[in-house]
């Protein structure tokens, strides 16, 4: 419990204003925040570890919507939400009136009377996903201000086109407990590079995410990817302006081994070029299979040129010490296990196998920690409850 006192003291000196916003881009918000964010997270997992409940709320409905598959994330945000003490309500769009023409200012308030938070997954297609969840935090403050609402629901980001939040404040806790703290971060080299896939359509947003918060931290971001595949060049340019504010590095690289070299942390990931992904959204929001294939073979065409873009054992021994910590949000494509060859090498991701389940696991404690600070407005004093209890 010592370290949950030091946690807590930690965070009694931290600013935030937290309570009844949403948690959209980590970019959107305030340093202290996420540092913050990290201790809660941090707390909420000792506090699971020592056995005992985190059970804040006493009644209401937490609700998701998955517009694209999802394990983890899923999971995390179901596991998150019932630690709490809410109940889930999965909407299925499917199985709503949604599909009879209801339109998103009418599903954002009947889904919302008794809610806290809506935890919303929209990475299909570029340029809407972000939007749509704006969308719906629009109509929920709207019914919140009419008086329709009792109370205005907690938008959480669970993956859009552009960021991936809970991610990728997942795998900065990840590094923070890895090495020692946030401070032990700054100079470190971290290389987020695009990796062979025999698959396409892979969103920007988890890239994307790296770059836009490891930026903030001092960190040295190598970005390295073929021709062709550049990331949105907005969050590219964020980037950049992170690493020159906070001291830190970035480098966009056309080789991976440029990329790994010295780097003591690599986060080899597939995802799709930029541009095909805006060619993809009016496909798919037209439904023109024949469009959406004759776009996946040349694109599987095209990717089949880098499949020598493999972390592999080579490329880590470029790597400090040749010893970098391999990272991955999963699934990972590995060769010859769950593919033929794919982005990662069999034994390398062997050899950090467990250390993937451990940056996974933070993800739980990342959402209940958004939420718990979106809805409490003096969530130090609760976790002081917690740990008392």
């Amino acid at each position: 419990m010592k370290s949950i006192r030091n946690s807590l003291a930690e965070l009694g000196k931290l600013k935030t204003d937290t309570c009844g916003k949403d948690f959209l881009l980590t970019w959107e918000k305030a340093e202290d925040e996420i540092r913050a964010l990290l201790l809660v997270a941090e707390i909420l997992s000792e506090l699971h570890r020592a056995g005992k409940p985190l059970r804040v709320f006493d009644s209401g409905l937490a609700i998701s919507i998955f517009r694209d598959n999802s394990t983890r994330t899923r999971f995390s945000f179901a596991s998150a939400v019932n630690a709490l003490g809410l109940g889930l309500a999965d909407l299925d769009e499917e199985k709503s009136q949604i599909a009879h023409g209801e339109t998103v200012r009418e599903t954002a308030n009947v889904i919302s009377f008794l809610a806290e938070v809506i935890g919303i997954r929209d990475d299909m297609y570029l340029g809407e996903g972000n939007a749509y969840m704006r969308e719906v935090a629009g109509a929920v403050q709207e019914g919140f201000d009419r008086g329709i609402l009792h109370q205005r629901p907690s938008v959480v980001n669970l993956q859009c086109d552009i960021d991936h939040p809970t991610q990728s404040v997942a795998d900065l806790l990840a590094l923070k407990r890895h090495f020692g703290s946030l401070e032990a971060l700054r100079g470190r080299k971290i290389a987020m590079s695009w990796a062979y896939s025999p698959s396409y359509g892979k969103p920007l947003s988890v890239p994307q995410g790296i770059i836009g918060l490891m930026s903030r931290f001092g960190m040295k971001v190598a970005l390295a990817h073929p021709e062709g595949y550049g990331l949105i060049p907005e969050v590219v340019a964020l980037a950049r302006r992170n690493s020159a504010k906070s001291g830190g590095g970035f480098e966009v690289a056309s080789r991976m081994e440029d990329a790994f070299r010295d780097a003591d942390i690599v986060y080899p990931k597939s995802w799709a070029p930029f541009s095909v992904m805006q060619r993809r959204t009016p496909l798919l929001r037209k439904g023109d299979r024949e469009g959406l294939k004759a776009l996946e073979k040349e694109c599987l065409a095209n990717n089949a040129r880098f499949k020598r873009w493999e972390c592999d054992e080579a490329k880590m021994k470029l790597t400090r010490g040749g010893a970098a910590l391999y990272m991955h949000c999963l699934p990972a494509d590995i060769s010859g296990v769950s593919c033929a060859q794919g982005e990662v090498a069999a034994g390398v991701f062997e050899r950090y196998r467990h250390a993937t389940y451990r940056e996974a696991g933070f993800k739980p404690f990342v959402i209940a920690a958004m939420i718990l600070m979106a809805r409490v407005k003096n969530y130090t004093a609760a976790l002081r409850r917690l740990a008392k209890d």
